[in-house]
């Protein structure tokens, strides 16, 4: 028996927001002046001391009053500047300024539990192996994704009362080279260009499982994406985080939580495979293969 149920899309969320800085240049013009010497009337009296005394305190006094509006211009610019920052940081719509972000970044993935065997004896030929992506936080690789989906898998499952799928080496195989094809021939469906589905991908490998099922799921690392079931955004930077999104996307869309929780006929699965290709611009394609075996 095979299943085929397909993942719609996570989509990229788009960010159009800019800020533009406006710089207003203010001019005043003084009342106009003549540049022609005055003359001197004849029998003009001479200066006296008197007078000239008189000229230094005015110079003195202009020259205090001068240095007064300095330092209050510059106490004015040193006291202003705290206060534009102030109603910077309380902006809660600011994710960041330039590169420099506001939010907490998520802390680096625990060890994830290691689900079972990476080289069975039969393998899929095309099985790229693992690949990762490079993030601010950690390095993502595809076998820690594996790893936590397969265990969160179990543990939703275990949440429902139903046992845990062993892991399947050949199936994650199988399952992995679907999404590496996926990507690099550009279609997001259980059955591929050339006809082929989950269970006939399966039996080119080998021929131990009576019924298979199989989800699918798109997403982005480093960069921000719809988060499924919430409606808000995410932005996946640990192989801990990735995987909780994949599993999230899966358990909110009622045929793929059907698949994961048997219920979907009478049978159930006994076995499963996990496997996720990591593109080098942060595509990520997963597929989640499940088994009966004879």
């Amino acid at each position: 028996m095979e299943r085929r149920d397909e993942q719609p899309n996570e989509w990229e969320s788009p960010s159009d927001s800019s800020a533009a800085e406006t710089r207003t240049t203010t001019s005043s013009t003084g009342p106009p002046h003549s540049d022609t010497p005055s003359a001197t009337p004849p029998n003009a009296p001479t200066h006296s001391d008197e007078s000239n005394g008189g000229s230094i305190l005015g110079t003195l006094a202009r020259l205090f009053v001068t240095a007064l509006l300095i330092t209050a211009l510059l106490t004015g610019g040193v006291v202003l500047a705290p206060i534009v920052i102030d109603d910077l940081d309380s902006i809660d719509s600011i994710d960041s300024i330039g590169d420099l972000p506001l939010n907490d970044r998520p802390a680096p993935s625990t060890e994830p539990p290691p689900a079972g065997e990476r080289n069975p004896a039969v393998t899929d030929p095309g099985d790229p192996g693992q690949s990762s992506y490079d993030t601010d936080v950690e390095t993502i690789t595809s076998g820690d994704v594996e790893d936590f989906v397969h265990a969160e898998v179990n543990e939703r499952r275990a949440d429902h009362g139903i046992g845990p799928l062993e892991w399947d080496g050949t199936v994650a195989s199988v399952s992995r080279a679907h999404s590496v094809d996926m990507n690099e021939r550009e279609y997001f469906a259980h059955t591929n260009p050339d006809g082929e589905g989950p269970y006939d991908r399966f039996t080119e490998v080998d021929n131990y499982c009576r019924a298979y099922g199989e989800n699918i799921a798109m997403t982005w690392v480093d960069r921000r994406v719809e988060s499924s079931g919430n409606g808000g955004v995410v932005e996946y930077q640990t192989a801990e985080g990735l995987a909780t999104g994949l599993v999230n996307q899966w358990m909110n869309s009622t045929e793929h939580r059907e698949a994961i929780l048997e219920e979907h006929s009478d049978f159930g699965w006994n076995r499963g495979g996990v496997g996720v290709y990591i593109a080098e611009d942060g595509a990520v394609y997963a597929s989640h293969n499940f088994c009966l075996e004879w």
